[in-house]
């Protein structure tokens, strides 16, 4: 049985002033990141403009993979560059997709750290990301897959939606809600 893919989330704190050497440093990490095997995905999420928190989410296919990045020369060097202006504050591994928007699990919790959203701002926010992309899929796959039946048409859709939205659409829906969903 293969091992589940991991996602690691962390926060970090950095300067605010500092945000273009911190976004380049991030942007840094994901490049170096993208090529070892199993790497799958990144992404970031600040409160607000002015927060010193920065939360992070990467994921790896499984834990070997997983562990060969973060052992690598390359995460040390990319780590040491960032000494001075940027502080880890807290780690969590999770397996699953869970942990889009509730903190870290298992540690204290400041004031200043973001509290999830109500449920049903979480599931407004996946359904703004999940409309467009399953109405785009309608629209350029039904016509590929109109001769299959019903259970594969829907394996095929969900094994092409399921990585957009968790990688692609989701961060991005979710970077772009933040003010309302932390009001």
């Amino acid at each position: 049985m293969q091992s589940p893919a991991v996602t690691v989330a962390i926060t970090r704190r950095a300067d605010p002033t500092r945000n273009a050497e911190m976004i380049a440093w991030v942007n840094a990490g994901t490049t170096l990141a993208e090529d070892f095997p199993g790497f799958l995905g990144t992404g970031w999420v600040r409160p607000d403009q002015r927060s010193h928190e920065w939360h992070m989410l990467y994921r790896f296919a499984d834990e070997e993979s997983l562990r060969n990045w973060e052992e690598s020369p390359q995460r040390r060097w990319w780590l040491s560059s960032a000494e001075g202006f940027v502080e880890h504050t807290r780690t969590e591994r999770r397996t699953g997709i869970e942990g889009w928007f509730d903190p870290p699990k298992g540690q204290e919790i400041s004031d200043s750290a973001p509290k999830p959203p109500p449920r049903w701002k979480q599931a407004v926010t996946i359904w703004l990301g999940f409309f467009p992309v399953s109405l785009l899929a309608a629209v350029t796959l039904n016509h590929l897959l109109v001769d299959l039946n019903v259970v594969l048409r829907t394996l095929i859709s969900t094994l092409c939606l399921t990585p957009v939205m968790t990688y692609l659409v989701l961060p991005q829906v979710t970077r772009l809600l933040q003010p309302w969903l932390r009001r």
